[in-house]
């Protein structure tokens, strides 16, 4: 038999638990609809890589290389900054004349453009094999769900930067282009360099 300062205590201990109580909203499943907390950085989790692409396309490709796109010359130099082991991607902008356009493959096309002197291979798909625009960019891994969803961005960056480019065939060897490139390097030397923005120079 409780005694009446127990039931008095049992009692109160009850009112705090229900007036700690939030009612949560139902959805149709009849599950909880939990709020996002606010202070959790989304990131990029919930959209697919095609959207992300599309939609940070000016405002961390193009914006990013307009802040930071050194010359040609000056990434050379800083190309034998990079450690042994290890590789840098960054944006260029550069002047220079095409002088051949491969035919190898019509699904990884290359653009050889003389730059400073010296004969310079640029991909410009439709297929393009690098992690070029997506590195220079600063885009990290801890944004994304996963390796897969950061390797599918790659990809389409990839894709889009493509779309952006004019068609290029024999027709311009010999033309002087303006061209924005995304590169990566390793350590006095370049090692990949692909086309984001390619267009001939009004003569």
């Amino acid at each position: 038999m409780l005694t009446k300062r127990a039931r008095c205590g049992l009692l109160f201990a009850a009112t705090l638990l229900l007036s700690a109580c939030t009612v949560v909203d139902l959805d149709a499943s009849g599950q909880p609809i939990i709020p996002k907390d606010p202070s959790v950085k989304q990131g990029y989790r919930d959209q697919t890589a095609q959207q992300i692409a599309e939609a940070t396309w000016q405002s961390r490709v193009l914006a990013e290389a307009d802040s930071h796109a050194l010359s040609w010359a000056d990434m050379k130099v800083r190309s034998s900054t990079v450690k042994a082991g290890t590789s840098d991607s960054l944006f260029v902008r550069a002047t220079g004349t095409v002088t051949a356009v491969s035919a190898a493959s019509e699904r990884e096309r290359i653009v050889t453009v003389t730059l400073n002197g010296e004969a310079v291979p640029v991909a410009v798909g439709p297929v393009i094999r690098s992690n070029a625009i997506r590195d220079a960019a600063g885009f990290r891994f801890e944004e994304f769900t996963n390796q897969v969803q950061y390797a599918q961005l790659t990809r389409a960056l990839n894709r889009h930067a493509v779309k952006q480019l004019p068609p290029v065939d024999e027709s311009w060897v010999g033309k002087q282009v303006q061209l924005l490139l995304a590169v990566t390097l390793q350590t006095n030397k370049v090692q990949d360099v692909v086309a984001v923005s390619l267009k001939q120079e009004q003569p």
